[in-house]
């Protein structure tokens, strides 16, 4: 049997001010991806592509673990869109010829009374064939257990951007402004070119 789970999550962060815009470090896709994941999971495959490894799931009687390659893409107004590639489901191979996860987000700057925030949104949907004795499970306590664990995953993932991203664009900002300063203040027949 097929079955079909989604969930979507919705973001709205105060962004400190900075010296630097907060939208120059939204066009660096790595720092991002290290903002929702932990850092040991993830492998970057190119500029802007990522493969994260994520926590084991556990549905029911059954623990899969997805590996998900992710491509991120930074627009020159600080928007930032996140996509999943491809996902594959290592160890269980029953599962991951019958399952198939799209993620699809979106966080983007805006300005209100003076005041920039982050808005952003995801949206996870995962098609499963669900394994037999897993299958005989009414069809509403299936869709509820496994709509509840895709939230849960969401939910992850915006409690870590929430409190890392801001955080590392703090420290981010600071680096930024005293290589400037190092910079300008060298003498001129010392500064690097």
């Amino acid at each position: 049997m097929l079955s079909r789970f989604t969930a979507s999550q919705s973001v709205e962060i105060v962004v400190p001010d900075q010296k630097i815009p907060i939208q120059h470090y939204l066009r660096q896709p790595r720092r991002l991806v290290n903002a929702l994941a932990d850092s040991s999971r993830l492998e970057q495959l190119d500029a802007d592509c990522f493969r994260l490894k994520m926590r084991p799931l556990s549905f029911m009687s059954l623990t899969i673990q997805p590996t998900v390659d992710m491509k991120v893409s930074a627009l020159a107004n600080g928007t930032v869109r996140l996509r999943s590639l491809e996902c594959e489901i290592r160890g269980v191979e029953y599962i991951n010829r019958r399952f198939s996860l799209n993620l699809a987000g979106r966080l983007a700057p805006y300005t209100l009374d003076g005041v920039t925030r982050l808005r952003g949104k995801a949206d996870l949907e995962v098609l499963v064939e669900v394994p037999p004795p897993i299958g005989f499970t009414p069809k509403p306590i299936l869709e509820t257990t496994g709509n509840g664990l895709l939230k849960s995953v969401l939910m992850t993932i915006k409690q870590r951007l929430m409190h890392n991203l801001l955080s590392d664009y703090r420290r981010w900002a600071s680096e930024q402004s005293e290589a400037q300063v190092a910079e300008q203040t060298q003498p001129v027949g010392e500064q690097t070119v």
